[in-house]
């Protein structure tokens, strides 16, 4: 489904257009930099193999610094060419690896220290162990610091991860609200406050282990952020003595001490200034050296994630991009709608796009610059189509920390002729409607008050802007009622219109198209009541079917089943009667249920785990040897070559 492109005629040339995607022909990308471009798929796999060996090498310690570069370089190369791909993790792993170019992280246990005995367990200057220090209690404090924002302290930012398995026995004693505002929020806030001060202080540091370990091992089953908990995990070394790791080796047995790194004392390192005060006019200029960068870089990393009124073309209704601001959590987006117009400057043909067509991500949806780019792409791909000079619109719908659906954006601003710089603001993006945050409280209440089968949507709009909308055939129950300021309901084919003000509301037709025009001074509020009366419908289908099993069961039913129906307590249907489609989905979720309950141990879980993690690994390193092959001998046959891609992907 992601490689269905356009939504205009075939006859305009569209019908080979997956192909072309696939071939790498026309894909929207969105570097940082403008001049940065992907190498060739065999070359890129080349660059994670030279990265992969860099990772092993800083691991182990063999030839540190050229394969702290190995892997750096790559790394940062693979950053700076996909900004949907940043985020704060991401960006942490880039500067720790910077680091570790720069320290001495090869003293102890490494390979190199078993040719250059001058570096086998030697000592290591304080400064390296401050800067890690400093990286890691930067994140903690400033996440902190960013989760004081008032969405955040009012339990909007996350408010429905208290529904988590995780929290339930909190549950037990608390409500799922004082869950979310005390354990979630409230928890949060507190511990990336304190685990930096925590875990400096000797005192303090057992407790705040116990804290971090347990916060981080939640957040590795809350949340899809890769090796993020383990990587700070094990960042919680950092902070205890250095002589933790020879503490714990002595304790083993002393056959097995023989194949261990040593657990005598380190010996003097001509990277270290010994000596005391008197000895201060002896350090060279690499130690000054040292000292200073240390004080800048950790003066940059406090600035940089208050530098957004720098670069202004970044911010939308959050600062910056999402990456080195340490905002992490802090803000949940709903996307309810988007569109993508286009239309030929030369004949005026106006048509629309799949959004998301010529990328596999999502992330420009909320980024002012991203959009700037995709419909650069996009200007660029459309002639390809027939459509010449296109112009480019975006009207993207999105909640914010449980706020009103609004607009990001303008949609009348064509935003291939738009203008947009990183050092001043967009002016073409729309202000969040932060004067009705305190609505989120009573939309809450309105929420509380529907049934099961009703769901709400709830919009705010700007005047003279409007809302084109479709209802489906399925939602047979959908009504508009206006919260605040008046707007005008256009029934297109109809061709009405009703005007609607603050406390009015109406019943929308199924299987048509309606507008929503503001016309009040100030923005519009209003909500979509829907019935999903198909949804409805089947859900009692399968009751009843539940029901009857149930009374065939334990024989109360004293009627015999009709034929197509005799599936549901086993019985095969007789041959030449169709198996009604109800009674098929009425078997599939059996069969589902009974696959969750079985598998719902946690041995089951562990063994899916490593299941996954086996044929991810398997596919990487079977990819790496094809284009590795590809780049040492040449490709072969396409059909060769999409036999070996189809034995790497199989599972």
């Amino acid at each position: 489904g992601l490689l269905m492109a356009l939504d205009v005629p075939q006859e305009r040339g569209l019908g080979h257009l997956d192909q072309r995607y696939l071939d790498g022909l026309e894909v929207c990308r969105f570097p940082l930099l403008p001049f940065l471009q992907p190498l060739p798929l065999d070359w890129m796999y080349l660059l994670y193999t030279i990265m992969f060996l860099g990772a092993l090498g800083i691991m182990l310690g063999c030839c540190y610094r050229l394969s702290c570069v190995a892997f750096l370089c790559p790394y940062w190369y693979l950053l700076l060419l996909d900004k949907t791909s940043w985020n704060n993790h991401s960006y942490l792993y880039g500067l720790l690896g910077f680091q570790l170019a720069l320290l001495g992280a090869d003293r102890y246990g490494s390979v190199d220290g078993l040719f250059r005995p001058q570096k086998q367990n030697a000592h290591v200057p304080l400064w390296n162990y401050v800067l890690l220090r400093a990286q890691v209690f930067i994140v903690y404090f400033i996440a902190g610091l960013k989760k004081l924002d008032a969405d955040w302290v009012g339990g909007f930012s996350m408010g429905t991860l208290a529904r988590h398995w995780l929290f339930a026995p909190f549950r037990l004693v608390l409500s799922e609200e004082l869950t979310s505002r005390l354990v979630v929020h409230g928890g949060g806030l507190v511990l990336d406050l304190s685990a930096g001060f925590l875990l400096f202080f000797d005192a303090t540091r057992p407790l705040a282990l116990v804290f971090v370990t347990y916060f981080h091992c939640m957040n590795s089953q809350l949340f899809s952020i890769g090796m993020f908990s383990y990587t700070m995990l094990a960042t919680n070394g950092l902070f205890c003595h250095p002589e933790w790791p020879r503490v714990l080796l002595a304790r083993c047995p002393l056959w097995l001490q023989g194949w261990l790194p040593s657990t005598k004392p380190p010996q003097p390192s001509p990277d270290c200034q010994y000596g005391g005060r008197e000895a201060r006019d002896s350090l060279r200029p690499r130690q000054h050296l040292a000292a200073a960068f240390t004080i800048l870089y950790v003066l940059e990393q406090l600035f940089l994630p208050y530098s957004h009124f720098i670069t202004q073309g970044y911010n939308n209704w959050t600062n910056g991009l999402y990456g080195y601001s340490w905002d992490m959590m802090v803000h949940s987006r709903f996307h309810q709608h988007i569109k993508i117009t286009y239309k030929d400057g030369v004949t005026g043909e106006v048509g629309y796009l799949k959004p998301g067509v010529f990328t596999q991500s999502r992330r420009w949806r909320d980024h002012a610059d991203m959009l700037k780019q995709y419909s650069a792409c996009l200007s660029q791909l459309l002639p390809r189509y027939n459509v010449t000079q296109p112009e480019i619109y975006f009207d993207v719908w999105v909640s914010i920390n449980e706020r009103f659906q609004q607009r990001l954006v303008d949609p009348r601003v064509d935003l291939v002729r738009a203008p947009w710089s990183p050092w001043t603001p967009t002016p073409w993006l729309l202000p969040l409607l932060v004067d009705l945050s305190p609505w989120r409280q009573r939309l809450q209440e309105l929420e509380a008050q529907l049934d099961r089968h009703t769901d709400a949507v709830f919009i705010a709009d700007f005047p003279s802007l409007h809302l084109e909308n479709f209802v489906s055939e399925d939602l047979g129950n959908t009504s508009l009622r206006v919260l605040r300021g008046k707007v005008v309901v256009e029934l297109v084919e109809q061709q009405q219109n009703h005007s609607l003000q603050e406390g009015e509301g109406m019943q929308l037709p199924a299987g048509q198209y309606h507008k929503v025009h503001t016309v009040s001074p100030e923005p519009s509020c209003y909500m979509y009541l829907y019935v999903n009366t198909t949804a409805l419908e089947l859900e009692r289908n399968l009751t009843r079917l539940q029901e009857l099993r149930e009374r065939v069961r334990n024989g109360t039913e004293q009627s015999p089943l009709p034929p197509e129906l005799r599936p549901i307590v086993g019985e095969p249907p007789p041959a030449g009667v169709p198996l009604d489609p109800v009674v098929s989905l009425f078997l599939r979720r059996e069969q589902r249920e009974q696959r969750r309950v079985r598998e719902s141990s946690l041995a089951q879980r562990f063994r899916r785990f490593l299941r996954r993690k086996f044929f991810l690994f398997r596919r990487s390193a079977l990819m790496t040897l094809i284009a590795l092959r590809n780049l040492a001998l040449g490709r072969p046959s396409p059909e060769r070559l999409a036999q070996e891609v189809t034995f790497a992907n199989w599972r």
